[in-house]
């Protein structure tokens, strides 16, 4: 208690802009706990960069902690860059209340280090960033998001020199840096003797990654033919509201419709609850839009635009909304058939995807000879991959269950302009064949097996919550199950066994039956949760997900 007030103290009495002194004058007064949730430790700064609520204090996203995680980023780049090179940083920034403010701090202390500074002129996507690091020559990358979170909530990703986001050691040495910030006096955040250049990247870098991404396309003969099928598409309110009908529009579709009122940019996303295109309720007003003007595919992407949500009618003419893995195993499958149609996959290419993501990716490859990695939770890890083969392979496409996809190596995180250019190609491939949308996935199915996926988060707060969290795996590593809805399991991976799985130590369990059933078991590491995911197949998949629920949970 002592401390945090020390520290509310040291704010109030150093050199803080008055707004920010006022706002805590407010919250003592008025919201004591509210105060020391602010104040009780520092936001913290993680492999992945900062995410929290925005406001005043040491536990929140203001200009301030931006601040003071720049510095250490500037601290860790200049140490290990020569001092007669031309270092520079790519930055871009979403639709958010305050991430515009917190881009320019960003620049603005980049600068004062004396690094030479790009800096997008408005909204742009996640994979735009990751794109123009790479375009631009550059050692870092800052993109000001807080992906699908809440309107409370900003954050702070950082990129390096590969376009992907930061992976070990370069996240824990970075990580190391800005913790020995401890104090906005240690920020440059004015220019000084050593200041960068600030150039403003607009335009110019749109037409070169539409370009360049539009250049994957594998069947614009078919895209051409059925350039009338009708398409609704929403940005939630972010980032892609320009790039992805730009990119529809120039693959030769005439009809893409928007939802007007998602199209506005605004942090406060006042059209939906969650800016999340996995939630359904965040699709309900692109579905309306599909009724009403016939359309075939409703598209929605998240606020960063990195990733996207899908509802396509089924064979009743009703609007179904196709989650992650699904739309991932449709596109996989599209791309490998184009791929081998086009006499591309000559032994050297491959396809990437999350442990958690669908085994169907995996079957699908193994039919047209294509090598899988898995790699853990997270699209850093597929960028890894696609960074260390580089020389000896071609990365063709890759996934996440959580609505993440990318296809190409021009951008090294996932993108959802790429993804919903592709969704749209393969809708009119999938007509060529006199197919739609939901039946290639029907007609995936009976190729590969009926495949069925579940989600289900286990909340467990304070340290008792902790605690049990711990004991279940525990629990599961000394006793491990059998056999899972009758078949026996076959084969257990545990990701703290980085000698056996050949990944990062990760606190993971994975268990695959006879059948063809996994469930995959995984702690939060930044939340009182533990994620179970489960995968069935055969005919009685959807069933057999309530068994396998029964039995973890």
């Amino acid at each position: 208690m002592a401390n945090y007030l020390d520290t509310v103290q040291s704010w109030l009495s150093g050199d803080f802009d008055p707004e920010t002194k006022g706002k805590i004058i407010e919250l003592r007064n008025n919201d004591p706990a509210g105060l020391e949730d602010a104040f009780y430790r520092n936001l913290e700064f993680g492999t992945g960069g900062l995410r929290g609520l925005m406001g005043v204090g040491t536990n929140r996203m203001n200009r301030y902690t931006v601040g003071m995680a720049t510095q250490g980023l500037a601290n860790y780049i200049l140490a290990h860059t020569s001092q007669d090179e031309d270092v520079k940083v790519c930055i871009s920034f979403d639709s958010r209340n305050q991430s515009k403010e917190f881009a320019k701090i960003t620049a603005d202390v980049l600068s004062a280090n004396g690094i030479h500074v790009y800096i997008f002129d408005n909204i742009r996507p996640t994979p735009e960033l990751s794109y123009a690091i790479r375009l631009k020559g550059a050692t870092a990358g800052v993109m000001v998001t807080a992906s699908h979170n809440p309107k409370e909530y900003n954050g702070y990703k950082v990129f390096w020199s590969d376009g992907g986001q930061i992976t070990s050691p370069v996240d824990k040495d970075i990580v190391a840096e800005v913790a020995k910030i401890t104090d906005p006096s240690q920020v440059k955040f004015e220019a000084g003797l050593r200041c960068g250049a600030v150039d403003v990247m607009g335009a110019d870098v749109d037409e070169c990654y539409l370009r360049d991404i539009l250049s994957l396309t594998l069947s614009p003969e078919a895209c051409a033919k059925h350039s009338d099928i009708k398409f609704v598409y929403t940005p939630l309110h972010g980032c892609g509201v320009r790039l992805v009908p730009a990119a529809l529009r120039k693959l030769g579709f005439t009809q893409v419709f928007n939802v007007p009122e998602q199209d506005v940019s605004d942090g406060n996303f006042p059209t939906v609850v969650s800016p999340n295109p996995e939630e359904p309720a965040a699709l309900e007003m692109a579905i309306q839009k599909a009724d009403k003007v016939g359309a075939d595919i409703v598209m929605a992407t998240d606020p960063d635009a990195d990733r996207m949500g899908i509802a396509v009618r089924d064979n009743d003419g009703k609007m179904v909304l196709l989650n992650g893995n699904q739309t991932a195993s449709v596109l996989t499958y599209y791309i490998l058939t184009r791929w081998k149609e086009l006499g591309k996959l000559d032994g050297s290419k491959y396809v990437v995807k999350t442990i958690v993501t669908t085994e169907l990716i995996t079957e699908i490859c193994a039919s047209f000879g294509v090598p899988v990695y898995n790699v853990l939770t997270g699209f850093k890890y597929i960028a890894e991959i696609v960074k260390k083969n580089e020389a000896t392979g071609e990365f063709i496409c890759g996934g996440e269950e959580s609505y993440g996809y990318n296809v190409g190596q021009f951008v090294r995180d996932k993108d959802a302009q790429i993804a919903c250019a592709m969704t749209a190609e393969c809708a009119a491939w999938a007509a060529e064949q006199g197919l739609t949308f939901y039946q290639l996935l029907q007609k995936v199915y009976a190729e590969f097996g009926y495949r069925k996926e579940g989600l289900v988060s286990v909340v467990r707060k304070g340290k008792t919550g902790a605690e049990e969290i711990q004991a279940m795996m525990a629990g599961l590593r000394s006793n491990p199950p059998a056999e899972m809805c009758g078949s026996p399991v076959c084969k257990v991976v545990d990701y703290l066994e980085p000698e056996k799985t050949g990944q990062p130590s990760s606190n993971v369990l994975q268990f695959f039956d006879e059948a063809g059933d996994v469930v995959s078991i995984r702690p939060s590491g930044t939340e009182p949760k533990i994620k179970f995911y489960f995968g069935a197949k055969g005919a009685d998949a959807d069933e057999k997900i309530e068994r396998l629920k029964a039995q973890f949970i």
